[in-house]
């Protein structure tokens, strides 16, 4: 079973006195750094000139271009987007760490496929928050936390665990409780899940779903109700309750209709081709497709966003949200 630890298992104590850069303002990164200070922590935010910088300023933050932040501190919080993380680690990051700095991550797919190798005279861990950087300054500001996963990745201190949970705790995660993993185990169920259910998995579904009713004849309103919408219903349940609590609060027709012929569609072959997905994973095949992709511009991802914004369940759905979210 994993190693969970709850807030009486970390300590502020190691962060006492240091300055904690943190090294992006955007969602995630504005909600750790606020977070962070409001736990008493000193912090102060790298990130390049612009609206980001205005608004780090604004909220009361020195700021920083990236390299002077790290430079100045003592513990490095990476909270760049994923891609962007190589070349300002080369440039920036890497030639302004001061020897035993701690540096965080929150995702570890960069030093997992070797796009990131850290100097062996500093401490490397993360921190991953299981939920949007919004959730995670709503959550602490109503006294909870967003659960997050902790690892170490290199232990150059011999504490690098006492500060990756002293940071899960000036976050607020420790209030929910942060669990134990590695680089490895992290990055890659994080691009799995991404892959397999959260993004690709139930995007097709919905999808599927949606065409079929509308090639059966029926509206494509009343298929989004059905196929779309009333997801987010049944997720909202299974969060909640758990599968056998969503299936008690569906009706008994939606249940025995659903376990009977579920299994049909989603079937064994299904799960073959997601173990096929999650072994591209795996051996890094993913990772050397999408830093390939993203060095020309992304030009496969941009074709593929204009599919799903022209799909016909986007133009309807636009139109249903309007009636139901209007004013």
């Amino acid at each position: 079973m994993a190693r969970i630890y709850t807030d009486k298992d970390a300590s502020l104590e190691p962060l006492k006195g240091k300055t904690i850069a943190v090294l992006g303002y955007g969602i995630q990164g504005r909600a750790q750094a606020l977070n962070l200070r409001d736990s008493g922590l000193r912090v102060i935010v790298g990130v390049r000139r612009g609206k980001s910088w205005d608004q780090a300023v604004a909220e009361g933050f020195e700021v920083y271009e990236v390299g002077e932040a790290v430079r100045r501190a003592d513990v490095v919080m990476v909270l760049l987007p994923d891609m962007e993380q190589p070349k300002v680690w080369r440039e920036q990051i890497e030639p302004n760490l001061k020897p035993g700095a701690v540096v965080d991550f929150a995702h570890g797919f960069n030093v997992h496929f070797g796009l990131i190798k850290s100097p062996s005279n500093v401490d490397v861990v993360m921190v991953a928050p299981k939920g949007p950087g919004r959730l995670v300054r709503e959550e602490f500001l109503a006294g909870r936390g967003v659960p997050a996963l902790v690892a170490v990745h290199q232990n150059y201190s011999g504490r690098a665990m006492e500060y990756a949970l002293a940071i899960a705790k000036g976050i607020g995660a420790t209030r929910a409780g942060v669990i134990e993993t590695t680089f490895r185990e992290e990055t890659e169920t994080d691009l799995i899940g991404e892959q397999n259910v959260l993004v690709g998995g139930l995007l097709e579904l919905l999808k599927k779903g949606f065409e079929v009713l509308v090639e059966l004849g029926y509206q494509p309103e009343v298929a989004y109700f059905e196929a779309i919408n009333e997801a987010k219903l049944i997720m909202d349940l299974i969060w909640q309750r758990g599968f056998y609590g969503m299936l008690t609060g569906v009706s008994e027709t939606a249940r025995y209709g659903g376990l009977t012929v579920g299994p049909k569609i989603i079937d064994d072959s299904v799960k073959q081709r997601m173990k096929e997905a999650a072994a591209r994973v795996r051996s890094g095949e993913f990772a050397k497709e999408w830093v390939e992709e993203y060095s020309r511009g992304a030009p496969r991802l941009a074709k593929m966003l204009d599919e799903i914004r022209n799909h016909l369940a986007e133009k309807v759905g636009e139109e249903i949200r309007k009636l139901m979210f209007k004013a």
